[in-house]
């Protein structure tokens, strides 16, 4: 071996008994343990370049990374590398010591540092650390992150989005880029990402968010290799709050919406919904957005102009939650309706008192659910957020992560189970 000497084997010493019980004074300055841990600078190496300090060429990021021990003696015990950034590479390490490699990819063009530990066949401790970059493909096209909706305050039902702006459609790929997109929330809660398209991502918890709880989402996709010639580009991280659980549930058969705040009704208000032909949809919608006046025409849903059924309104106090044009509205023009039959194109009219106080008190993000509608059940995606709509088993197997595996423990069981393996 060829690193500096040190002291192999355990030295004893003598014990002096000054008096009748004293104390034994043990001397141990010659433990292996106690030692300074040793340069172990030649005994290890790195993708075949030699761990002796010298300046390594640039890695292909492609590749994984592989520390290895090179002499029989010597057991790698840990690794330890990140980049600039502080990202860590994930990595395993053989049972015998004699290797470790990354499991999760590198980043291209970014500049790493690694920190190995080791110990010989006396248990002596080495140390090396040593630093390399990787290099930057020729040609390659990156993948940037929008995650959404906007930084602000929202019902527990909002889910948070990532557009991507390169198509992703390989799962091997899927998996690198949705490992990458975080989501954090304190209370934290399980939750599960979504493909929705091979551009768009949902991610939502398996039951409503908590309220008042603050949710982070962040991309940690820059510099890693998604697949060929693809590779992960920038992102702005977002934050989010929830406020209280509004929930507005509307049964079509009683021609009544009551709200609940916190589980505790606060309003019960006599709706009409869509009557035959125009059935107001089923199931869990999500506030979209609010408008004070909306031009309301029976020719933006496909009515025709000349026909029985056509309109052009005026509309106040609107509550969309549908991108087609469901709204929770003033409706004043069948306030003797509203309670007792169902007239409606398929918004939820009510009078404009009432239209205005739900317009007050609601948010985006916030639930409004139809139920004994004789409608169609709210599709999960491409008319708003139907997400609640889907089953939270069917929604893993949306995520090329977590798709196909049991359920993930609960948070608070998640966390007595720390350490855990990364």
């Amino acid at each position: 071996m060829n690193h500096s000497p040190r002291i192999r084997t355990v030295i004893g010493c003598t014990a002096l008994v000054v008096a009748l019980g004293a104390g034994v004074t043990a001397c141990s300055d010659g433990h292996p343990l106690s030692a300074k841990p040793y340069d172990a600078a030649g005994l290890i190496s790195f993708n075949g370049v030699s761990g002796d300090g010298k300046k390594a060429a640039k890695i292909d990021p492609d590749k994984p990374l592989e520390i290895t021990a090179e002499d029989d003696d010597e057991q790698i015990t840990d690794v330890t590398a990140t980049d600039a950034s502080g990202r860590y590479v994930v990595g395993e390490l053989a049972a015998d010591g004699s290797r470790w490699h990354s499991t999760s990819p590198l980043a291209a063009g970014a500049h790493y540092t690694v920190r190995v530990s080791t110990e010989d066949e006396d248990g002596a401790q080495g140390r090396k650390t040593f630093e390399f970059d990787t290099t930057t493909p020729t040609t390659k096209q990156h993948v940037d992150v929008k995650f959404g909706p906007k930084e602000g305050t929202y019902g527990v039902g909002q889910p948070v989005t990532a557009e991507l702006s390169v198509p992703v459609k390989d799962k091997a790929a899927r998996t690198v880029v949705e490992r990458a997109l975080k989501v954090d929330s304190v209370p934290a809660v399980e939750g599960a990402w979504h493909w929705v398209d091979d551009k768009t991502l949902h991610y939502r918890p398996k039951e409503y968010w908590p309220v008042h709880a603050t949710i982070q989402a962040h991309s940690n996709l820059a510099g890693i290799r998604i697949g060929d010639r693809l590779w992960g580009g920038n992102a702005k991280a977002l934050k989010l709050t929830t406020g209280d659980k509004l929930v507005a549930v509307t049964d079509a058969a009683a021609h009544s919406m009551t709200v609940y705040r916190n589980g505790r009704q606060i309003n019960q208000i006599p709706v009409t919904t869509g009557k035959a032909g125009f059935e107001t949809r089923n199931g869990v919608k999500v506030v979209l957005e609010k408008q004070y006046f909306v031009r309301m025409r029976g020719t933006t849903v496909g009515i025709a102009e000349d026909s029985a059924d056509s309109y052009d309104l005026p509309v106040y106090y609107a509550t969309r939650v549908t991108w087609s044009g469901e709204y929770v509205h003033a409706a004043p023009w069948s306030v003797g309706d509203q309670g007792y039959a169902n007239v409606s194109h398929g918004c939820t009219g009510m009078s404009t008192s009432n239209a205005e106080w739900f317009f007050d008190n609601v948010r985006e993000g916030d639930i409004v659910q139809v139920k004994n509608s004789n409608g169609a059940t709210m599709d999960p995606f491409g008319n708003g957020f139907g997400d609640w709509n889907m089953p939270w088993k069917k929604w893993r197997e949306g995520s090329a992560v977590v798709g196909g595996t049991p359920d993930a423990p609960a948070p608070a069981e998640k966390a007595r189970l720390r350490p855990e393996s990364v």
